[in-house]
């Protein structure tokens, strides 16, 4: 049974191939231009590269919410690292986007129809992760769809923050309970006594500081992209409404300089 298993195993050894391993048919063929503008091919690359980065971010969150429910410091920080070079790839590649002129986007434009960015499940779903709560996040998927479970049931468990925050408890700093115990569902309120006890974690400058300036960095990334973002948007479209019955480059500048990790922000000041 083993000698069987081992060859069976050992036959598919021999039949995968590079192409195989990574499913480079699918992958390789699921672009699909919707004209015959050059700068199409380019315009969905690049998103769908986006979309294996989001799916590649949340596998990671979840691994550093799992090392920092086991306190583990050393392989926390290890992911957090990973996750910024993440960032600084997806920010890089709006180099290459803008490399679009306004005209040559607006030449397949017409073809996005209906469809926007702002139809990301997975990126509302790493927003979730990191703390956001409100019906805006969901309210456009169908009820029942699998992107709106998916979205519900990220903002139904522990969001990055909470983790981290229990992290500091095992670590023997004294969370309010009110900080550990709350309905996880609710965003997560700020407060004085906090902003003390995560003064005292950069006073004693250990491995929970340096995960809190890594969650810094990683906070000042998404910032980063979402800049980013906004101006790459304004230099093509400028201010008219983008795809998808979305406001464009309008709503993106509303979604400027709101700190994911506020607390972490807000202490600086008294560091």
């Amino acid at each position: 049974m083993v000698a069987q298993s081992r060859n069976s195993v050992d036959k598919q050894s021999a039949d995968q191939t590079y192409g195989s391993y990574l499913a480079l048919d699918e992958v390789l063929g699921a672009q699909h231009p919707r004209s015959d503008e050059h700068d199409e091919m380019l315009f969905i690359v690049i998103h769908q590269v986006y979309e294996l980065w989001f799916k590649q971010l949340l596998h990671e969150f979840a691994q550093l919410q799992r090392q920092l429910a086991a306190g583990n410091t050393a392989h926390a920080l290890h992911t957090l690292r990973r996750v910024l070079q993440i960032l600084k790839v997806i920010v890089a590649q709006i180099d290459v986007l803008e490399t679009m002129t306004p005209r040559q986007f607006t030449s397949f434009r017409a073809r996005l129809a209906a469809s926007s960015g702002f139809q990301s499940a997975q990126f509302r779903e790493l927003e979730a992760v990191l703390g956001r709560r409100d019906e805006g996040a969901f309210a456009h998927y169908p009820d029942g769809s699998p992107a709106r479970e998916r979205i519900l049931a990220a903002m139904s468990r522990p969001s990055l923050y909470d983790s981290f925050l229990r992290y500091l408890a095992e670590r023997g700093y004294p969370i309010p309970a009110e900080q550990l115990d709350r309905d996880v569902r609710s965003a997560a309120a700020s407060s004085p006594s906090l902003h003390r006890i995560l003064l005292s974690v950069y006073t004693d400058d250990g491995g929970p500081a340096q995960v809190a300036e890594r969650l810094v960095d990683l906070d000042e990334g998404l910032q980063e992209w979402r800049y980013r973002h906004v101006m790459m948007v304004r230099r093509t479209i400028g201010d008219k409404p983008g795809t998808g019955g979305s406001s464009g480059a309008e709503y993106l500048r509303g979604t400027l300089f709101q700190p994911v990790f506020g607390d972490l922000w807000a202490v600086r000041s008294r560091l």
